[in-house]
């Protein structure tokens, strides 16, 4: 049987996790004495995974793995639920496409297990297909599943199958969902109330931006 699925990011999309991050990470940069930019900055690299924008900051290539390490100390020790918070709006989008029989799951940067608590946490699980096995992330080394594209490929082979590319939806704040929804030859809708910096989501080639999640729902 066909069916519609939305594949949803989650940081930027679903939850707005900026505060426990960024402090996060500052945290993390000072335990070793590493410089850190400003919040603009840092704000800028909310989407990908850190294996790869760290070094965009100055992060050396070879102290990336132990500021990733910092990093998650600090945010799952209390900024992974403190710093973060679902934006308005979205429990009722995912309440009314649930009742309209849509088919959904989340395709994050986020490691898979951080993804899981988070949306357990804000008791969003209900909204997707099978429930916390239908939040699909990043593998914790960022080897397995290093980027957006990869994380949907994982989400794909693990969803019920529905009908062709054409039924399928993948909805973020970021240039990365974009691009990682067209190496699958899926569409894609971008969302304004992200990390995404002026005209980024458009640049990128997504087929709408919603403004609000009531206007996503109207897209969808």
């Amino acid at each position: 049987m066909s069916a519609e699925l939305l594949l949803f990011d989650l940081d930027g999309t679903l939850t707005d996790s900026a505060p426990g991050i960024i402090s996060s990470l500052k945290l993390a940069l000072a335990d070793l004495s590493l410089p850190a930019p400003d919040d603009e900055v840092l704000f800028g690299l909310l989407g990908p995974p850190f294996w790869v924008s760290l070094p965009t900051i100055g992060v050396p290539e070879d102290r990336v793995a132990e500021v990733v390490e910092a990093y998650r100390a600090h945010f799952e020790a209390g900024a992974i639920f403190t710093g973060n918070s679902v934006y308005p709006g979205v429990v009722e989008m995912l309440t009314q496409l649930q009742q309209r029989g849509t088919l959904m799951a989340v395709a994050t940067s986020k490691p898979q297990p951080a993804a899981r608590r988070i949306i357990e946490h804000f008791g969003l699980a209900e909204f997707f297909v099978d429930g916390l096995e239908s939040v699909f992330g990043a593998d914790e080394a960022g080897v397995k599943r290093p980027n957006k594209a990869s994380v949907i490929a994982h989400a794909l082979a693990q969803t019920p199958v529905v009908g062709g590319g054409e039924s399928i939806t993948m909805v973020g704040d970021r240039e990365h969902d974009v691009h990682g929804a067209a190496e699958h030859g899926i569409k894609a809708i971008g969302v304004a109330w992200g990390y995404g910096a002026p005209g980024e989501l458009a640049q990128a080639g997504a087929c709408a931006i919603a403004q609000t999640p009531a206007e996503l729902l109207d897209l969808l």
